[in-house]
C-alpha cells in the first residue's frame, strides 16, 4: 500500500513497516472533527466517521454484490454491496468510492452519482466491532468485465430484487446492508426505472 497523508508507518515486531490506516471522524452533522486509526473507530463502542457505500447496476438494472474476502478482519465472507469502504482524511468521498471500486473490483463505473448520507450504528456480532458511520451513497452503472482483487473479494454476482431476496433470506449479509440499501432506494429507482423493481 502507498504511504499517503492518510496513513503512518510503524513498526511491528519484527520490525518490518506497517501501514496504519487513518479515518476520518465527524460529528453528526458530517463535519470532519479529527483522525481515528481504523481499527480503533470500529471498536466498541465505535466511533463515529466518514464511509461511503456504492450501488452498481448492470444494464439490466441488476445489483452487483460482493461477497467480502474470508481474509477482511470486518464481516469476512458476508455479501454486501457492490463496494464500501472509508475516504482518506481530506479526500472526497465521490473520489473515495471510485477509487475502492476499481481497487476492489477492476472496474470503473461508466456513470456514478450522488444518492445522499445515512447515519447508523451497526454491531456486528460476529467480530464484536461496530459500525459507527455517516455513509455517503452512490449509485451508478458498470460494464465490461469485472477482475476483483482476491484479498478484498471472494465474489460477485449480479442480482433482482427477487434474486436478492432470496439471498438475503439465506443470508448472511453486512450488518449494513439493508440500511445503505433502503436509504439509497429512491436513488436507484431513479436510476434502473420502475420496471427493475427497486
Amino acid at each position: 500500500m502507498p504511504i499517503t497523508p492518510a496513513t503512518a508507518v510503524s513498526r511491528s515486531s519484527d520490525d518490518s513497516p506497517e501501514a496504519v490506516i487513518l479515518l476520518e471522524l465527524v460529528d453528526e452533522d458530517g463535519n470532519t472533527i479529527g483522525t481515528a486509526e481504523k481499527l480503533s473507530a470500529h471498536q466498541a463502542p465505535g466511533r463515529l466517521h466518514r464511509a461511503f457505500s456504492v450501488f452498481l447496476f448492470d444494464e439490466r438494472g441488476r445489483l452487483l454484490l460482493q461477497q467480502r474476502a474470508l481474509g477482511k478482519y470486518h464481516s469476512p465472507g458476508v455479501w454486501s454491496n457492490t463496494c464500501c469502504g472509508h475516504p482518506y482524511p481530506g479526500e472526497a468521498p465521490f473520489a473515495a468510492a471510485a477509487r475502492r471500486t476499481f481497487e476492489e473490483l477492476g472496474v470503473s463505473p461508466v456513470l456514478m452519482g450522488e444518492a445522499g448520507t445515512v447515519r447508523y450504528n451497526h454491531p456486528d456480532p460476529a467480530s464484536g466491532l461496530v459500525e459507527q458511520e455517516y455513509n455517503h451513497l452512490f449509485v451508478g452503472l458498470v460494464r465490461g468485465p469485472l477482475r476483483p482483487a482476491p484479498e478484498e473479494v471472494g465474489d460477485t454476482a449480479f442480482v433482482t430484487p427477487a434474486e436478492l431476496a432470496e439471498r438475503h433470506e439465506a443470508g448472511p449479509f453486512s450488518a449494513w446492508f439493508m440500511t445503505v440499501l433502503d436509504a439509497a432506494r429512491p436513488a436507484i429507482r431513479e436510476l434502473t426505472g420502475d420496471s427493475a423493481g427497486w
